[in-house]
């Protein structure tokens, strides 16, 4: 009999949804500790050296922290019906739109959250409140969770999230919402009828904060009702992963493709760049081992406009899964005219000049 997880975790973090979906869809029994202010001083920090959520506690009380390290540590537990297709072309693609997901998405999650606050307010501010103080009334739990939640807000203009660049966002967004809204009407997942590493990435910022939040749900809602049947999907209780199937002939739906093309046009160019400002990083610190969390600042652009964000460097551990998938392929002809239909180019098949893990749950130059 499987014994029981724990996932420490919030209902609104992004992440937190990632894993929980995760854990739903396998079938893997696991009971959710609400990530107090308690549980962080004694069981988080201390067990993982961060102050990060989601962590998983096995029940040999071993702790993982990071969904994409959670969701690795977990497949080796729970091997059947993988999480990971096994053709090329999938992969690749799940891959790839995990990084997308988890690192590009981040940005309209929190615009939405936070740069509409006459609809957003009071729902984010209390859902953070009764995190810190759950026994605490509900006018006290606000106050003290905007206290918390403001930390989290001034995260924004770091994302490069700004006012002249705020309608382009949404413009990127909502075009998103649309192409999603097609996929879905074709089929119940990204890569067929059962959910990959892909959806588990996607559905960390389209629950927490663009499903829940006032503002946000309210339009998916109503751009795009078969989104939110994919989210209701992803979060229900039912095991998905042991029925259904990706689709034949290692195919990537047509409807996918836009989604693609955008991460090709918009996240693409900062993952390289954050490549070589990471390398020169490492030129200007050269005893440095651990890297910091941001390395100065460079420019983006989202639907022609351009702005200014911090360089993130641990986006590059997780575009290093999907380039080192894509070599260790070998030449095939079948992937390059996908990536290049996607307008990658070349870019897998460069690499990158930096390679960096996390054996202590900070980031390092590998050895």
């Amino acid at each position: 009999m499987t014994q029981t997880y724990k996932l420490y975790g919030a209902e609104f973090s992004l992440y937190s949804g990632k894993a929980r979906s995760y854990l739903r869809k396998k079938g893997i029994p696991f009971e959710e500790i609400t990530s107090t202010l308690s549980v962080y001083k004694n069981f988080i920090i201390p067990r993982t050296g961060v102050r990060y959520i989601p962590v998983v506690q096995t029940p040999e009380d071993q702790v993982f922290q990071d969904t994409t390290t959670i969701i690795d540590e977990l497949e080796k537990r729970f091997p059947d019906h993988s999480v990971y297709p096994e053709t090329p072309k999938q992969r690749l693609a799940a891959l790839l739109l995990e990084v997308y997901a988890d690192e590009w998405l981040v940005i309209p999650a929190m615009h939405y959250r936070w740069n509409y606050p006459a609809m957003n307010s009071n729902f984010v501010y209390g859902e953070f409140g009764s995190m810190v103080l759950p026994r605490a009334p509900k006018f006290i739990q606000r106050f003290v969770g905007k206290k918390v939640g403001d930390k989290f807000k001034g995260f924004v203009p770091k994302l490069g999230i700004y006012d002249h660049n705020t309608n382009a966002i949404e413009t990127s967004y909502v075009q998103l919402l649309e192409d999603l809204q097609a996929h879905f009407e074709q089929h119940d997942y990204l890569l067929g009828s059962k959910p990959s590493i892909a959806d588990f990435g996607l559905i960390a910022p389209m629950y927490a904060h663009l499903y829940r939040d006032p503002a946000p749900g309210k339009l998916m809602r109503s751009k795009a009702p078969a989104v939110c049947q994919w989210v209701r999907r992803m979060i229900s209780e039912e095991p998905d992963s042991t029925r259904g199937a990706w689709l034949e002939n290692d195919d990537i739906p047509e409807t996918l493709m836009p989604v693609l093309q955008r991460m090709a046009r918009e996240h693409l160019p900062v993952l390289v760049d954050t490549d070589t400002r990471l390398q020169q990083w490492r030129s200007e610190n050269p005893d440095k081992q651990e890297i910091d969390r941001f390395i100065g600042t460079h420019k983006f652009v989202v639907e022609g406009v351009e702005a200014e964000r911090v360089v993130l460097p641990y986006a590059l551990w997780m575009f290093q899964r999907p380039v080192d998938y894509y070599q260790s392929l070998g030449a095939t002809r079948e992937v390059d005219a996908f990536l290049n239909e996607v307008g990658f180019g070349n870019a897998l098949q460069t690499g990158l000049q930096n390679r960096v893990e996390r054996p202590d749950n900070k980031l390092r130059f590998a050895e």
